[in-house]
């Protein structure tokens, strides 16, 4: 029945550029290396200097096991960990991945013009707090690298590393160059969310040699949600799946690992709130017992187990002992016990009132939980580490307790990037979260990042972080994230560590950091395999078991989860407006009936050849409303524009069938798509076809403000376009 109709140019909010879009070209470098970042004080030489087969990289055999002088020693980042020698070594095989030359390293020796010289000595010319990681680079011939460290030592490798990738056609010159270069803030910091989603160990070397590559310096792994903890320990049976965790022996590999890229790996847990598991796993929380609060006391999406009881004196133990195992684990100067969401609320909880009334040394909720936080920080304080929260407990009124001074506030409020908390030092994340579904929608402003922020060089302002949480997206594709996460990291990377005004274009610089690539040593991705002769995802809407390693936290009717069958992308709804389940064709389907409704899956979009098939009944028309999304493209039950099903490649066009879904009544639609040609069935019979296609997208369910409305059932993807017999059998 017909095929195409034209394809129709996105009205504002469908297909046009999204917001913070750069569509300016790249301008020359204009005497900018390609270097992310870029080197505080870089002086260009005309000429380049040649690395050759003869080609050593020289240490003093005096300095061959130091990892710094005095003046190179500093609270943050920590201390280097990596010997010259070591480095060298490393620097030997990065420059043979790069170049195809293995040169020897040498102790002692005079250079040659071709040679490569590592050293440790103090600047005397840099500020005491920039010696920790700052360094000389000069390439005029021999290639010298002088710093006080090995932080900053290694750092200086990484220019030079980045150069020889960047210089065609053998990777084998650098231009001459002179350079001082040392970091605008102590703190460079990438954060992840390992509570709610489990990353692979691979993905997490990948990213540390990212950050390396980029002098980040402080990978934080935030490890417990209210949904698991990650961090598995024989002494806590019942806190931590053994398959979803990190063992003590895999932080061991992941320090050291992270140590020869002077890359901090610094922990995080979640306490007292977002901490169901950790108050189910031991019957701390303040659900538990006689008395309990109740969901009066608690955020309305969530039960009281989500928060620990702080007035209970073994909680209290518990998540003392919690602190104590783990903080032993990690060598970071920084250890997080998170402390911040407490609801106001909970301060007209009987249990608190009572504790309240009685202890001497509390008399608000704001007293409350500070007094916990510093006993936790005791606990981490005997460690020989300082404390982080993120901020909150400062809204409490609170005239008894005040939170230690020596306290580390993570700000994550508002769009602010200045000290916000006096008396405190501080790290700034607000402006720069990275929270991808279709609730939350934060993305971090990359052309603000770029052309307008400029990094607090306030005493009280530590650094600067990227963050990505991983709400609704529990079961996500490690790739998934780091397509949303690479952009803004490598900026935070270039402005953290040079906060003068930026020299050109957020397009250029982006075409600068794609010139620059990944570091040596990067592995290829992880990319889910194509399924063959089956389904590769099924999702049927009917009620299961959350998977194996995480906990339900939401309050009945909150994130209800969608099992998948078939593969391994489940997903969950948001905690607005969820789906009802309601009967469906065959067993139970959601029904939709608000824009807030969607489902979190997490999936890298799949390229063609693919196969969509799902049970739709709609109830209602509106403007647009979509059945699968991602950042790049759509399938629509009602198209933009037309009503008619479709897709949409965002940013170029839309895309209908000569087919409208009608209303009240159950319809399998099956999409069926191959490179240039996508074909549409509805109940197994051919409507239409489209000389276009997309990737299929596996971000969610619906978009924030294009939902559909209905109810969906049965809905399933294959990597394959199935024949018309195929997709006819599916009735």
């Amino acid at each position: 029945m017909g095929s195409l109709s034209a394809p129709i140019a996105h009205a504002e909010g469908q297909g046009s550029p999204r917001p913070g879009d750069r569509t300016d070209a790249p301008r020359p470098d204009d005497g900018v290396p390609s270097v992310v970042p870029r080197p505080t004080d870089w002086t260009a030489l005309p000429g380049r200097t040649e690395l050759t087969r003869r080609t050593r990289v020289l240490i003093d055999p005096r300095q061959a096991s130091a990892t710094a002088l005095p003046s190179g020693r500093a609270e943050f980042p920590g201390p280097a960990r990596q010997s010259v020698r070591a480095l060298a070594g490393q620097l030997r095989t990065e420059i043979e991945q790069i170049t195809g030359i293995a040169p020897r390293v040498v102790a002692g020796g005079r250079p040659d013009r071709d040679d490569i010289v590592l050293t440790l000595a103090a600047d005397r010319g840099a500020p005491a707090e920039a010696q920790a990681e700052g360094h000389r680079f000069d390439s005029t011939g021999p290639v010298r690298v002088t710093a006080a460290s090995t932080h900053g030592l290694y750092y200086g490798t990484r220019t030079l590393l980045q150069l020889l990738r960047t210089t065609a056609p053998d990777h084998r010159a650098v231009p001459r160059a002179r350079s001082a270069d040392r970091p605008a803030q102590a703190v460079r910091m990438v954060q992840l969310d390992a509570g709610r989603k489990y990353w692979r160990i691979p993905y997490l070397k990948n990213l540390i040699r990212r950050m390396g590559d980029q002098k980040l310096n402080t990978l934080f792994l935030h490890l417990s949600e209210s949904e698991g903890f990650r961090l598995y320990s024989p002494r806590f049976p019942g806190l931590a799946d053994p398959d979803h965790s990190y063992s003590r022996a895999d932080i061991e590999d992941l320090k050291a690992f992270a140590a020869r890229h002077h890359v901090q790996l610094m922990p995080g847990l979640e306490l007292p709130g977002h901490a169901t598991v950790i108050s189910e796993a031991f019957g701390i929380g303040f659900g538990s017992g006689p008395g309990a609060c109740t969901g009066a006391h608690t955020h309305s999406h969530l039960t009281p187990d989500w928060i620990i009881d702080m007035t209970s004196e073994k909680a209290v133990t518990k998540s003392k002992e919690i602190v104590d195992e783990f903080a032993g684990w990690f060598d970071a100067p920084l250890f997080s016990i998170g402390a911040e969401e407490v609801p106001g609320q909970l301060a007209e909880c009987p249990r608190v009132k009572e504790h309240l009334a009685a202890a001497p040394d509390v008399s608000t909720l704001g007293d409350l939980l500070n007094r916990y936080i510093n006993t936790l920080d005791d606990v981490v304080t005997s460690h020989g580490k300082r404390t982080a929260v993120y901020n909150g407990s400062e809204h409490l009124p609170a005239p008894q307790q005040r939170v230690h001074a020596p306290v580390v506030f993570l700000t994550w409020e508002g769009t602010g990037a200045e000290p916000a908390i006096p008396g405190h030092d501080e790290i700034a994340i607000g402006p720069f979260y990275n929270t991808p579904n279709n609730y939350h929608h934060k993305y971090p402003d990359e052309p603000w990042m770029y052309d307008t922020w400029a990094p607090s060089n306030a005493p009280d302002m530590l650094g600067s972080g990227v963050v990505n949480w991983a709400d609704y997206n529990f079961w996500a594709d490690d790739e998934y994230v780091e397509q949303h996460l690479a952009g803004p990291r490598a900026i935070l990377a270039d402005r953290a560590w040079n906060g003068s005004p930026t020299p050109d274009t957020l397009a250029g610089f982006r075409a600068r950091a794609a010139r620059v690539g990944d570091p040596p040593g990067t592995t290829p991705a992880w990319t889910r395999p194509r399924v063959r002769d089956r389904p590769s995802h099924h999702w049927t809407f009917d009620d299961a078991a959350y998977p194996k390693g995480w906990t339900y936290a939401g309050s009945p009717g909150n994130t209800i989860f969608a099992e998948d069958v078939a593969g391994d992308l489940p997903g969950t709804s948001y905690i607005v407006d969820n789906p009802t389940p309601v009967p469906g064709v065959r067993g139970q389907a959601w029904r939709f009936d608000s824009d807030r409704d969607g489902v979190g899956f997490g999936g890298v979009d799949v390229a063609e050849p693919w196969t969509v098939s799902v049970r739709v009944r709609a109830s209602s028309r509106t403007g647009d409303q979509v059945l699968l999304s991602s950042e790049a493209g759509a399938l629509k039950l009602m198209q933009h524009g037309t009503g008619r099903v479709g897709f949409t490649r965002y940013g170029e066009a839309d895309f209908s069938f000569p087919y409208v879904l009608p209303l009240d009544r159950w319809v399998r639609l099956t999409w069926v798509a191959s490179p240039g040609r996508t074909v549409l069935y509805a109940d197994g019979e051919r409507v239409g076809a489209v000389p276009a296609s997309v990737p299929l997208p596996m971000r969610s369910i619906g978009t924030e403000r294009s939902a559909l409305r209905g109810d969906v059932d049965d809905l399933a993807t294959w990597d394959a376009a199935l024949g018309a017999s195929a997709v006819a059998r599916l009735r």
